[in-house]
């Protein structure tokens, strides 16, 4: 285990050169396409041209490593994960993927391996989606979905994502070419922090993704009569805010009746021309609806935008009920998580399946190639924000299951 510890020390330092690369002197921000981003990008792609890798950056700006097999019919093994940031992220939400995966190929090539099949290591350049209000901009380019309409679609400042990659010296002409065809893959790896407490409860190092949650995004608007605060009575109210309350404290309660298979969040609340003394007319909020259950998700959302409608309606107040964004389950590949079970339990630890209620970049990879994740502890369960940490015997911990993994995929293959 000494060894797996020296290696992950030095995976440590490569995390922390990368965190100090930052849009935000106070934190760590690194959104797409900013300088930021790109000297962490131009790092990344450093330590890959070092380890001995082929090596480019892509029409959407990954960072993109290859080390080929002696077979050039080969399938291709992707090992990934992002770099992009949320704006005062914390160090390891993305970085320990890649960075991990780094030194799994270093490995290799020190020992000379023939492989079986290609590897190509990948830093998503956009998982997050802060600057254009998308997700898996990187990972949907090298799967082929990449949706060309994006391009014109402007961030706050206005600049398109277009203008933005020509900025980044990036040519969104290439896009189509960066695609590895889906007869190509051979398969999908993600390391990546929990980003939720239950190996910190537990005091286990690392788990198996059996599955990622889908997703219902939903923007609510409940429509009522502003009026004075002083002089309307409390009978004749059409209150948007009480309504808009009493449909949030439903979400929570139903939430809590089901809780063994869904979550259910309001995340935003805009109160319109707010003011003390106006009962506010309308309000704005969202509904984040996640299962790994289609049919238990399905079911949820109609499900509340009934309660929903029910209580606006009692109280007289109009709703609008808009999906803004749908994303279904995805079950992550039998095989390769047997494999990936194999090297938990081979290299001592239990065997504990969990189901993702964030999504990941293996999302859009599972439409096209079998894909698995491992989930490494993290403190407190806590994420997009700067108290997120791992340990060092469980970034340790995760190298070894790791690289037990590989060992027994290029086993099986050769």
């Amino acid at each position: 285990m000494a060894a797996y510890t020296t290696r992950a020390e030095n995976i440590m330092r490569r995390i922390e050169a990368l965190a100090a690369i930052s849009d935000d002197s106070q934190g760590v921000t690194r959104t797409f396409g900013t300088p930021a981003f790109l000297a962490g990008s131009a790092l990344v792609r450093s330590w890959l041209e070092a380890a001995g890798l082929a090596t480019r950056i892509d029409g959407i700006g990954n960072v993109r490593g290859r080390l080929a097999s002696p077979h050039p019919a080969a399938k291709t093994f992707v090992i990934a994960s992002h770099i992009d940031t949320v704006v005062n992220a914390g160090k390891f939400d993305g970085p320990l993927g890649v960075l991990l995966g780094l030194d799994l190929l270093e490995q290799l090539v020190s020992q000379q391996a023939e492989l079986p099949f290609h590897i190509e290591l990948i830093a998503f350049s956009d998982e997050e989606g802060c600057r254009f209000h998308t997700t898996y901009l990187g990972s949907k380019v090298v799967t082929g979905a990449f949706d060309n309409s994006l391009l014109q679609k402007p961030d706050a400042a206005g600049i398109t994502l277009a203008d933005a990659l020509t900025t980044m010296g990036a040519d969104a002409q290439q896009l189509v070419y960066d695609a590895i065809p889906a007869n190509e893959w051979l398969g999908y790896f993600e390391a990546h922090i929990e980003q939720g407490p239950v190996l910190y409860e537990r005091n286990i190092p690392v788990a198996l993704v059996t599955a990622i949650a889908g997703q219902q995004r939903v923007e609510l608007v409940f429509g009522g009569m502003a009026g004075h605060a002083g002089t309307v009575p409390m009978g004749m109210r059409q209150d948007a805010l009480c309504c808009a309350a009493e449909v949030v404290l439903a979400v929570e309660e139903f939430g809590r009746e089901h809780q063994q298979e869904l979550v259910a969040t309001v995340g935003k609340l805009d109160i319109r021309h707010a003011a003390s003394n106006v009962i506010p007319g309308q309000v704005v909020c969202t509904l984040d609806l996640r299962s790994a259950d289609a049919a238990r998700l399905a079911w949820a959302y109609q499900e509340l935008q009934t309660q929903a409608q029910a209580i606006a309606h009692q109280r007289n107040i109009t709703l609008a009920w808009n999906l803004v964004q749908q994303t279904t389950p995805v079950t992550c590949d039998a095989g390769l998580n047997t494999l990936l079970a194999h090297a938990i339990a081979d290299s001592g630890y239990p065997v504990v399946p969990l189901v993702s209620g964030a999504g990941h970049d293996t999302v859009p990879v599972s439409a096209i190639a079998p894909a698995t994740m491992l989930f490494v502890r993290c403190y407190k369960g806590i994420s997009h924000n700067p108290l997120e940490n791992v340990e060092l015997p469980d970034l340790a911990a995760a190298l070894r299951v790791a690289e037990r993994f590989l060992s027994k995929l290029i086993t099986h293959h050769s």
